[in-house]
């Protein structure tokens, strides 16, 4: 029986979570081992939850002083490819402290059911988070390469 969409979005609503909270080891407990994330400029091989976590708070740091308070998300699209795989296309929305929405973005996620952790990503194919957040940068005058 393919995945609810009730699953999805509680996965989903888990992973907002994680990055509302700068929660690196919660957000890359929501992906199988590897997870690959892909742009325009790389693919990117996460070997190991380690290597997750460690990416993710690098992160982080830009996500602060970009002013990120919370994030929700809209689920756009569904397609399942098996009883276990889904490919959804999500557009994550990022909020500041008062509610205002600073940007947001799509991707496109194939996740896995995998029985006992549940949903879990395994690719992540980034269509213009790089461009709206230099977008937002630029609009906020921060240097997304200062420290």
């Amino acid at each position: 029986m393919p995945t609810s969409d009730d699953t999805i979005s509680e996965y989903l609503t888990r992973y907002a979570d994680s990055l509302k909270a700068f929660d690196a080891e919660t957000a890359a407990g929501l992906w199988s081992t590897p997870g690959m994330i892909v742009n325009d400029r790389s693919s990117d091989v996460l070997e190991s939850r380690d290597t997750m976590v460690d990416g993710l708070r690098q992160a982080y740091p830009i996500y602060q002083r970009l002013g990120l308070a919370s994030v929700g998300f809209e689920l756009l699209e569904r397609r399942d490819l098996s009883d276990r795989l889904v490919l959804v296309r999500v557009r994550w929305l990022f909020f500041d402290a008062g509610g205002a929405q600073l940007t947001d973005t799509d991707s496109y996620y194939l996740l896995r059911d995998e029985d006992e952790a549940g949903m879990q990503a395994c690719v992540c194919v980034e269509t213009d988070a790089a461009q709206k957040l230099q977008e937002l940068a630029t609009a906020r005058g921060v240097d997304l390469t200062a420290p």
